[in-house]
């Protein structure tokens, strides 16, 4: 009974958060458009008994579905959100190993502070940071600004409102997700390993490429996944930073609920979203299970 507690805990918070909304998304997806509260039919309606139950489900179809391979809208909206996905988690990459790298390498008692300037960001809303970067990157703001002072440009630069302003956001915004696990690979890595490599004859970047980049493999990849999978489906980064240039999943998915009010659609918009996301997701949690066993 005691394990059956244990487990019955985080089961029922599934359970409550994730399976129970699949299902209420799912039964929209099969449904049809309708002028009404809610905007979709059918309803089920238990006061008919047996008949309406069975009127319901004769009611649900696939045609949504059908839908989306009909208009290169949600294909197109799909490839480009897995491209931006792709190539912003490579550059978070870029940006946050050595940034990880060196807090390994730094002294114990910078450490915690390293640390703390990295999480400090989440300290604030989520919604203002983004906001900042329209300020900062608008023809007006404060780089173009800095630039015309410098006099390195002779007239303003079109950043805000491009894809560039879109990985720019999604850079700054995931890249503690891309440090943290890194550096605690790194930080556990023995250092006495390097010295070794040295000591054979490895120079210190051969020494890099075959005893570090490997020994935080495991980093690598936890962090790549948790900066690809909430990028696929980010709405506000290219909302307000991309504008209506850049074409990602989430945008489709917005104004199909709340500027067109076709729920079907962007319910069955949401279900494949899902599908493709559950990949990525079955792959990290197999890498953590790895990661696990290794350390046992």
């Amino acid at each position: 009974m005691r394990r059956f507690a244990l487990i019955a805990l985080p089961y029922a918070w599934l359970l409550a958060l994730f399976l129970v909304p699949f299902i209420i998304v799912l039964k929209i997806s099969l449904s049809d458009i309708d002028l009404a509260i809610p905007p979709y039919t059918p309803t089920l309606d238990f006061s008919e008994g047996w008949a309406g139950i069975k009127a319901f489900f004769r009611g649900l179809d696939f045609e949504n579905f059908v839908f989306l391979t009909t208009d290169d809208l949600y294909w197109k909206a799909y490839i480009s959100s897995l491209k931006i996905a792709l190539i912003a988690t490579a550059l978070t990459l870029l940006v946050g190993y050595p940034i990880a790298y060196g807090m390994a390498n730094a002294p114990d008692h910078w450490r915690p502070t390293l640390m703390m300037l990295v999480i400090l960001p989440f300290w604030t809303s989520f919604l203002i940071r983004v906001y900042s970067w329209m300020g900062i990157l608008s023809t007006e703001g404060y780089l173009n600004q800095f630039l015309l002072g410098l006099g390195l440009i002779s007239e303003p630069l079109t950043i805000l409102n491009t894809p560039t302003a879109v990985y720019i956001g999604i850079v700054y915004t995931y890249l503690p997700f891309m440090i943290l696990p890194i550096y605690s690979a790194l930080e556990r890595m023995d250092g006495s390993l390097l010295e070794a490599a040295e000591d054979l004859g490895c120079s210190r970047l051969k020494a890099f490429w075959l005893i570090t980049v490997p020994l935080s493999k495991t980093g690598i990849i936890a962090g790549c996944f948790l900066v690809f999978i909430p990028t696929i489906g980010e709405f506000v980064i290219p909302s307000l930073l991309g504008g209506s240039q850049t074409l990602m999943i989430g945008k489709v998915l917005w104004e199909e609920f709340f500027n067109n009010r076709d729920w079907p659609v962007a319910g069955a918009v949401a279900v494949v979203l899902l599908l493709i996301l559950i990949i990525p997701i079955v792959l990290f949690q197999r890498n953590e299970q790895k990661q696990r066993e290794l350390e046992g």
